[in-house]
């Protein structure tokens, strides 16, 4: 009998805090991130914030007031850092988790990456 970790795809090799190394690899087809199930939504709301940020393109080439460009700036801030921490909650509950049931290093290197995002969205 094949173990489940047998035919998981093999960790790609990856050191923290260096996200541009893994922006460029490909993901195996046959992973799963724990957005997977609400990816509908989220593309539903990156698209509706999508569109805030062109009306505020727009407001910025009609000269609409500071303050009310500030105003909806600020929307669009709160909706995306809303996206952010769905999708880290996901992650800690999903990606985190199955790497810290399989143990080793992947637990270890998904723990860090975590953290460093945390830390990302704590600063912005």
């Amino acid at each position: 009998m094949t173990s489940r970790s047998d035919s998981l795809p093999q960790a790609v090799p990856w050191q923290a805090g260096t996200q541009a190394q893994r922006q460029d690899l490909p993901a195996p087809e046959d992973t799963m991130y724990g957005y997977s199930h609400d990816k509908d939504a989220y593309i539903k709301r990156l698209r509706r914030i999508e569109g805030q940020v062109r009306g505020l393109q727009r407001m910025v080439e009609q000269d609409k007031y500071c303050i009310d460009i500030l105003t909806q700036i600020a929307a669009a801030t709160k909706a995306l850092q809303s996206v952010a921490l769905g999708l880290l909650e996901e992650h800690l509950g999903h990606c985190v988790v199955q790497a810290i049931s399989e143990g080793g290093d992947t637990a270890n290197e998904k723990i860090t990456e975590a953290s460093d995002a945390i830390a990302r969205l704590v600063r912005s």
